[in-house]
């Protein structure tokens, strides 16, 4: 049995490129695009990281560079737009410190590992960016990484006091205008004429990327009682969101509104295929006698005394076969029956009890993370050659985003979206469906001048290595998208850009 798992990326035929970008422009004289009825003169862009050009798990000048704020600036500047400003890195590495401490890793490149499999690994280097040490202001890009809607809303978010305890977030301490500002009061501050608002993607991700391990805060309207990997109230959201456009349009002449992606569709959940586990025909033979006191007189037996149902003891049958197969996991949503194994009948050491207390075998329906290729198959103790995770040792619940966590993330963005596209509606906002958008890219994948961009993790041009965030290719056909909405709600013929310019992942140092 092979104990270490590989996911192979295919790279054949991958371009990179680092050239700047360039803008499709054939025609530039003054006068002849027109911003309609917007007034671009003072665009200020508000979210978070998909808005401050946040790529590769990290946030560096030339992601921020080709954030799709940026390419939109550049391009209303040929029809009457003003000046964008951005809180730009220290360097290119991505990396953070905190009065003199790294607290946010560098970002991901791409390189290849002694046995010639391509892969993510973290640039080396010392980062120089200083949380403590302010950028001058002020920005057209109020973006802050990691930030949920309530979050830009909160008074002190910015306050370097309180990114210890997670009450503040270092990238908006390095440019809020004082310890005690807001986010969205700064924002406003700017008397933007136009803005771009694109917010609650994390209200879910995080509970997403984490394999579900946060709670679904649906009906706790006190956020201050949430964890950084919690789903928000869905009231909770609309009443931040409301405030946030209620702000920015006190000034503005208009504004676009983005809704939530089905965050499931990224490479992040879509790159671990959940059938991963290859075994031949006697290993498998050998770890299903390893369960079958587990099928066949434990499950049984907790059906017998009412302590799960059957429908839940058919779920977690373990049952491996010659081929690639389902790897074990730890579901949190099953019934915990560790205590009851310790006891009679069963009468279980302890350490057995809670290996089999929330355990099943994965199905079609779960999502298997990115970061689990690189545990998925491995033997933890080497004087355990018979432990391997996803056999014999359960993958961690923060691996898997099951069927039923899936449902609760649905859910909340069903119900954030719903506001969003209500409230540009009612306010007579541009609207960009993000959520479609990025269907598309994932399911037939969007066609330019040089080929097809799609979401297939490092190949697909769309996605960075984090597998959450865009490459300048994915954030130019995101500024595309804003621009059509533009174009379409407020009468304006600002020119879209070309995709095909703008890079994808990165090798080497750039």
């Amino acid at each position: 049995m092979k104990n270490t798992l590989k996911i192979c990326i295919g790279l054949l035929a991958i371009g990179f490129v680092s050239c700047e970008p360039e803008f499709d422009t054939p025609v530039d004289s003054e006068g002849f695009y027109s911003s309609g009825s917007a007034n671009l003169s003072n665009f200020v862009a508000v979210g978070n990281s998909l808005t401050a050009g946040y790529a590769d798990g990290a946030l560096y000048i030339t992601g921020q560079e080709n954030s799709y704020p940026n390419i939109m600036a550049q391009q209303f500047a040929l029809a009457g737009g003003g000046d964008f400003t951005q809180p730009l890195m220290a360097d290119n590495l991505g990396g953070l410190l905190l009065n003199g401490t790294q607290i946010q890793p560098n970002r991901l490149v791409l390189s290849v590992d002694a046995n010639g499999n391509p892969g993510p690994v973290v640039l080396e280097g010392t980062p120089t960016t200083e949380v403590t040490t302010s950028a001058t202001g002020p920005f057209n890009n109020m973006a802050v990484p990691g930030a949920k809607s309530f979050h830009l809303n909160a008074q002190g978010y910015g306050n370097p006091a309180g990114i210890a305890s997670g009450a503040a977030n270092p990238y908006y301490a390095r440019f809020a205008t004082s310890a005690n500002a807001s986010v969205i009061q700064d924002a406003a501050s700017l008397n933007p004429t136009f803005f771009t608002l694109w917010i609650g993607n994390n209200d879910i991700l995080s509970y997403a990327t984490s394999g579900g391990t946060g709670v679904d805060q649906t009906g706790n309207l006190d956020p201050t009682t949430y964890g950084s990997q919690d789903i928000t109230d869905p009231n909770v959201f609309a009443a931040s969101y409301s405030a946030q456009v209620n702000a920015l349009m006190a000034s503005s002449t208009g504004g676009v509104l983005v809704n939530i992606p089905d965050v499931t569709s990224i490479p992040y959940f879509t790159t671990v295929p959940v059938r991963a586990i290859p075994l031949d025909a006697a290993t498998a033979g050998a770890v299903n006698a390893q369960f079958a006191q587990y099928n066949d007189v434990i499950l049984p037996t907790l059906v017998t005394f009412g302590i799960i149902t059957q429908a839940e003891a058919d779920a977690r049958k373990i049952n491996f076969a010659a081929g690639v197969n389902y790897p074990i996991l730890t579901d949190d949503d099953l019934t915990d029956v560790s205590q009851v194994l310790q006891g009679p009948p069963a009468n279980l050491p302890p350490d057995l009890a809670n290996l089999l207390g929330q355990l099943r075998q994965a199905n079609d329906n779960d999502l298997v993370v990115l970061p689990a290729s690189s545990v998925l198959g491995t033997t933890p103790d080497p004087n355990n050659p018979l432990g391997v995770i996803g056999v014999s040792i359960p993958l961690g619940d923060s691996f898997v985003l099951t069927e039923v966590e899936q449902g609760r993330v649905s859910a909340a963005a069903t119900a954030y979206n719903a506001v969003i596209e209500g409230l540009a509606n009612a306010n007579d906002l541009a609207f960009v469906d993000a959520r479609a958008a990025l269907a598309q890219v994932a399911a037939t994948g969007v066609a330019y001048d040089a080929g097809v961009l799609t979401s297939t993790y490092v190949t697909g041009g769309a996605f960075s290595l984090d597998g959450v965030h865009p490459t300048p290719r994915g954030y130019a056909y995101t500024a595309n998208l804003m621009i059509n909405a533009i174009n379409r709600k407020y009468g304006a013929t600002i020119p879209q850009v070309n995709i095909g310019n703008y890079g994808t992942v990165t090798a080497t140092n750039n």
